[in-house]
């Protein structure tokens, strides 16, 4: 291993770059010795949000509404899209991405609150669009379930993306909601290679887990597919035919591919963890990359950014089709129902809701 790779133990990120949007930033002395440095620890930060729900209209993501009850994620994997979003709270997109976890403890009150508001418009809720759910801190904290069961409480459907075996924690909730055609879940598995895992998407559950977590969701009666997201052309695509294999005969019944896409200070910590673990690839991997989005490392435009473009994004495109189709995980995304949707409480609770608001 490169002695470099080994600075932080568990980390993805091994600095904290400028945020984009700060006016002042710290420079290192000369003599500085980078290894003077403590490991950095875990810090949970509560968040005072008002609400829970988020809303979007790209037209490149295929859900409307989503929930994130945590920001910022400890898992810690070097190519995240979600880290610039750290900028915005005046951390930066590396180290802090991974370490100063913001917290939404009220979670479970402001969904609650949201969805029995009559102004609510029944509606599939994603959760992990930005941040993955069932992230370490869970496990204590627990806010995930509480949201599941408020979910529950209100039979409104639910989309679940997680690169954790946490998730079959809620099991039963997932079921549940599932007799209601009103869950899903997707776990991302990236390579069945656990020394890959360990460095790409270190505080994550192994791929024998991730694999795992499919059979006992299925086995529960849960829908659940797999998601090769990303898929790292040089590094982790060879790997696209047996992972969809393997997910397949683990019970998934669907599968989606999402390419490597690096915004903003993205690009600069996942071409540092690639000096840090692949210096021997890294320039191939680089220029795939670029291949894939016009000639530079990423590419912001609507219907480009998630599927890439040029002959490598057809191939890639095209190896996924057919690995899919044999393994028949060919067959379009169930799509979830608000058929079943209620607000406990009956006409009583809206007269309230109406009078209150």
């Amino acid at each position: 291993m490169n002695p470099a790779a080994q600075k932080f133990r568990g980390r993805g990120a091994a600095s904290n770059p400028t945020n984009r949007f700060a006016t002042q930033s710290l420079e290192r002395f000369e003599d500085y010795d980078p290894g003077e440095d403590p490991s950095p620890r875990t810090q949970f930060i509560a968040d005072a949000s008002a609400s829970l729900i988020n809303y979007n209209d790209s037209p490149d993501i295929p859900f409307t509404a989503s929930i994130n009850v945590y920001r910022g994620c400890e898992h810690g994997c070097a190519y995240c899209y979600a880290r610039p979003t750290h900028e915005y709270l005046g951390f930066s997109p590396g180290l802090d991405f991974e370490t100063k976890i913001v917290v939404k403890y009220n979670a479970p009150e402001l969904l609650r609150n949201e969805l029995s508001s009559p102004k609510w418009k029944p509606q599939c809720l994603a959760m992990s669009g930005v941040t993955d759910c069932y992230q370490p801190a869970e496990r204590k904290l627990q806010l995930t379930r509480r949201v599941l069961e408020v979910l529950l409480e209100f039979r409104n459907p639910v989309g679940i993306v997680t690169k954790n075996h946490l998730v079959t924690r809620d099991v039963d909730l997932l079921a549940e909601l599932a007799k209601f055609n009103a869950a899903i879940v997707y776990l991302s598995i990236t390579t069945l290679d656990p020394e890959l895992t360990t460095k790409l998407e270190p505080r994550s559950s192994l791929p024998k887990m991730r694999l795992a977590a499919i059979k006992t969701l299925r086995e529960a009666g849960v829908p659940v597919g797999v998601l090769l997201a990303p898929m790292i052309p040089g590094l982790n695509d060879h790997e696209m035919p047996k992972i969809i294999e393997a997910a397949a005969e683990a019970g998934a019944q669907s599968a989606g591919l999402v390419p490597l896409r690096l915004p903003f200070a993205v690009k600069d910590i996942f071409s540092d963890w690639l000096t840090r673990h692949f210096p021997d690839r890294k320039e191939n991997v680089l220029n795939r990359i670029r291949s894939l989005r016009g000639g530079k490392l990423n590419q912001a435009d609507f219907g480009a950014r998630m599927h890439g473009q040029g002959i490598w994004a057809e191939q890639l495109q095209q190896m996924f089709q057919v690995a899919a189709r044999r393994a028949g995980l060919n067959q379009r995304d169930q799509n979830l129902s608000t058929e079943h949707f209620r607000r406990p409480g009956g006409t009583q609770l809206l007269l309230f809701s109406a009078n209150a608001s």
